[in-house]
């Protein structure tokens, strides 16, 4: 199996919404958009994600057309305080103000308008020394 592109698919009540927050505040770009969703990526991101409106008649089986609770879209930066106080200075609520955690990770959170959580975390140790750190816990 070659695979030759990945996305991230998420229900949302408002498709748009959610778009305009990603590429207003997260430096994304639309690739596509119809009625009922919507694409965006980053050529650096490594995959797109699309917004779909909750509830569209093409989803197989109907289990498919929930709600995306229970998750988080996360993105590695290597600034992460540089990027706090942008996010902050653009008005963006943060859900979670930054934290750092003892095996390494610090990050913080904000919610688009429709209540996904974008996370953007900076290692401040190598992920290998932070997965070792972690196991001693």
């Amino acid at each position: 199996m070659h695979i030759t592109a990945s996305a991230v698919s998420l229900n949302v009540a408002d498709p748009t919404a959610s778009a305009e927050f990603l590429k207003r505040h997260y430096g994304f770009s639309e690739d596509m958009a119809a009625d009922g969703f919507v694409s965006v990526s980053r050529p650096d991101a490594g995959f797109s994600v699309v917004f779909l409106r909750t509830g569209l008649s093409s989803f197989k089986p109907e289990s498919a057309k929930g709600h995306a609770d229970g998750l988080l879209l996360a993105f590695v930066v290597d600034d992460i305080d540089a990027q706090y106080e942008r996010v902050r200075a653009e008005g963006v609520a943060i859900t979670t103000p930054i934290e750092t955690e003892p095996w390494g990770e610090r990050y913080f959170q904000t919610a688009d308008p429709n209540g996904v959580i974008i996370q953007l975390v900076q290692w401040m140790t190598a992920p290998e020394e932070a997965a070792a750190q972690a196991a001693q816990s």
